[in-house]
């Protein structure tokens, strides 16, 4: 990680840590929702952390997690995580442009290339900022998130999910992560396409299968590039 860009004014630099350990605390309390599910579908402590450290996608990982207390094999559990975590790779664009990783640092940035990292560096008005906004938030989110799974995995082991209402956060985390984009076009259709056939699949096809199939539909209507740009 580079050191701070000193050129920075000092209420700019302090807004933004500011605003990247609010980000901190969010991922913190999601982590701990994510840690508590994942040990209560059979995943070991020490597996939650790791798969926290290692994926490092919440969305990926509630996938993975959904699939395996579903049954389904690790082959559905990796295809619906890397369907969900592929979105990543289209990040790095503009975040490849602005911090322009050397050696050892790509697979580093490469790492915590998300959601909420990309979205801080590429709003703020100078690069010198955006390389800020980038790296605070991602040590903030990293190092947050990782204690709030190895807390909610504890917990976990020690309450039952189902008696807080945690079997249902996976879910309710997907809707939220839906619901912003069915006001766009063609969300809507490819929401009831992707519905409807895994509706389809989940008396035929083994647990997991009906997610990737679902996941599928997206993936070809953006193949398509038959989306709303206005």
């Amino acid at each position: 990680m580079p050191l701070p860009d000193e050129t920075l004014p000092r209420a700019e630099r302090r807004a933004l840590h500011r605003t990247a350990f609010g980000i901190g605390l969010y991922a913190a309390a999601f982590g701990a929702t994510f840690g508590a599910v994942a040990t209560g579908s059979g995943l070991g402590v020490g597996q939650t952390a790791v798969l926290s450290a290692v994926m490092f996608t919440g969305a990926s990982q509630f996938a993975f997690v959904g699939v395996v207390a579903a049954g389904g094999s690790a082959a559905a559990a990796v295809s619906a995580a890397l369907l969900l975590g592929a979105r990543n790779a289209f990040y790095g664009i503009p975040v490849s442009g602005l911090l322009r990783p050397r050696g050892w640092r790509r697979p580093l940035v490469a790492h915590v290339v998300i959601d909420e990292t990309t979205a801080m560096a590429v709003a703020q008005p100078t690069p010198a900022a955006g390389r800020l906004a980038f790296w605070s938030t991602a040590l903030w989110l990293c190092g947050l998130w990782n204690v709030g799974t190895l807390a909610g995995a504890l917990l976990g082991r020690a309450v039952d999910p189902a008696a807080l209402g945690l079997d249902a956060a996976a879910p309710a985390v997907f809707l939220a992560l839906l619901w912003p984009q069915l006001g766009r076009r063609p969300a809507p259709v490819v929401a009831l396409l992707g519905a409807g056939l895994a509706l389809v699949l989940i008396p035929l096809a083994p647990p997991g299968v009906p997610v990737v199939a679902a996941a599928g539909v997206a993936l070809a209507v953006g193949l398509t590039g038959r989306t709303d740009r206005s």
